[in-house]
């Protein structure tokens, strides 16, 4: 705010600088003292800044949070899908209703893939964000109605279809240096939401209350985040490809602290020439130069799947349940905690010490515990009759999620940086709903028996060790990279540097 206070001033601008009294009069040097003159009077204008309230802060760290709250209830529903559901007596968990919210991410994700071009991207969030909460009263108000919550199910596994590809474009083109963090966010939250819904399944698990917990969170949470949508900020690069570059620039305003101009106009000089190059080429060229950064991605994002599904979760139930001797232990509640907590330590390192170093450590630790509890599964009596073997699983099911986290946050930067602009809703689109597609044939394919289970930890585990050798060649390091230094670097077929 600006205060202007009125005051005087010498006219001529000179200060007087001698301070000693006059001699007093009737003594040698005294002087008739003039009359003072009115002075014209002066503005002079004080700034105050209010350096808490009225600070032009940046709403690029704002958009993040607006998505967090409909991917937190996104991640409720993924635990729903992949076992975390243990209402028996109110009615039969079956096949459709695990991988009912998987094909409704598929249809959200390309719907959301093939008009992302026309829409601004809060049109999505609004819509996704408005399914959820139908979802969600759905499962408020008929918490024991089969059909309705498979209904709810697919409804809401459309509007995450619906806001997770547009938010993974949407982080990466807003962001700077904290790239890795604001779109590791969406697993952050998945992950959150996974804890929820374990941790409430868990304490009531023969009780319908459950899905009676997930409608009023779900509302709870959709509502916040249709109500947090309206700060969220369009990228500079939509309005730049329609030629609309004024509002561009008021975006990207918005999008800096303090709006510090010489940032303001860098960032944009940088957003613009991100599109020009795009535009220069033709859509041949692009799909071209997309096809190498589509197979990383692909198998990269596609083994986000393996760290969160059906078998893990009746290894680490049933390894509880004869270990422990109950369904509802302490093993079962550190489950999801374990995975938050990895998360977040992976989405505060991958800016620092690197998205490839983190995530292939992580991977690497993934393929050893899986092997470990493929051996042990192996022998079939270790399942049901040594109590040691299964407390050895129900560990290294623990250990797994807290590897998992520092796996799966690298997929969320790297899905934003890869593939040239304008294929890029496409094939991320694509991306995603290949990953439901995993899931999908896990849950269709595996069955909750030492045979399958031993079957699925041997394959799996193998898979995890080669996708280690051809991440660490191919996966480049994209920290601290601007878009298009990314894409180049993931148009390359080899990338050996670890950092």
């Amino acid at each position: 705010m600006t205060v202007t206070y009125a005051t005087t001033a010498p006219a001529d601008g000179k200060t007087e600088t001698n301070f000693a009294p006059p001699p007093p009069c009737g003594s040698p040097g005294c002087a008739p003292q003039p009359q003072p003159q009115p002075q014209p009077a002066q503005t002079v204008t004080v700034t105050v800044t209010n350096t808490r309230f009225m600070r032009n802060t940046s709403r690029r760290s704002l958009t993040p949070s607006v998505l967090f709250w409909f991917l937190v209830y996104g991640g409720m529903d993924l635990a729903q899908s992949v076992g975390w559901n243990q209402t028996v007596g109110v009615f039969l968990i079956t096949p459709e209703f695990q991988y009912s919210w998987f094909i409704g991410v598929i249809i959200g994700a390309c719907v959301a893939a093939l008009t992302m071009t026309f829409l601004p991207k809060v049109a999505y969030y609004l819509l996704g964000g408005i399914m959820q909460l139908t979802g969600a009263i759905v499962f408020t108000s008929a918490p024991n109605e089969y059909t309705a919550l498979l209904a709810a199910r697919y409804v809401g596994g459309v509007g995450i279809g619906l806001i997770t590809v547009p938010f993974l474009i949407h982080i990466g083109e807003i962001s700077t240096l904290q790239r890795g963090f604001e779109s590791g966010m969406e697993q952050l939250a998945l992950a959150m939401g996974l804890f929820i819904q374990v941790t409430y399944d868990t304490e009531w698990s023969l009780d319908d209350s459950t899905n009676l917990a997930h409608g009023i969170l779900g509302i709870v949470f959709s509502v916040i985040g249709l109500l947090v949508t309206l700060v969220s900020v369009e990228s500079p690069i939509f309005y730049i490809r329609r030629n609309q570059e004024e509002k561009a620039l008021q975006c990207q305003k918005m999008l800096v602290a303090e709006n510090l101009p010489a940032t303001v106009n860098a960032l944009f000089e940088e957003a613009r020439l991100y599109v020009v190059e795009s535009e220069s080429r033709s859509l041949g060229e692009e799909l071209s130069a997309s096809v190498m950064p589509f197979c990383k991605l692909f198998f990269f994002r596609c083994f986000v799947a393996f760290t969160l599904s059906l078998p893990l979760t009746w290894s680490i139930v049933e390894s509880t349940a004869t270990s422990e001797g109950t369904v509802d232990a302490w093993p079962l509640y550190l489950y999801g905690g374990l995975r938050v907590l990895s998360t977040l330590i992976a989405a505060c390192a991958v800016d620092h010490l690197g998205r490839k170093g983190v995530s292939l450590l992580g991977l690497l630790c993934m393929a050893g515990l899986m092997l470990g509890m493929g051996g042990i599964y192996a022998t079939p009596a270790n399942m049901y009759t040594y109590v040691y073997y299964m407390g050895q699983v129900c560990n290294l099911g623990l250990a797994f999620q807290a590897f998992a986290g520092l796996f799966i946050c690298s997929s969320c930067p790297y899905m934003g940086e890869a593939f040239p602009m304008r294929v890029k809703p496409f094939l991320v689109g694509l991306i995603v709903s290949c990953e439901q597609v995993i899931h999908i044939i896990v849950i269709v394919a595996f069955k909750p028996t030492t045979e399958y289970l031993y079957q699925y930890f041997l394959i799996v585990g193998i898979i995890m060790l080669l996708g280690l050798i051809f991440f660490a060649i191919a996966m480049p390091e994209t920290k601290k990279l601007t878009l298009r230094k990314a894409g180049e670097l993931f148009q390359r077929v080899h990338n050996v540097r670890p950092y």
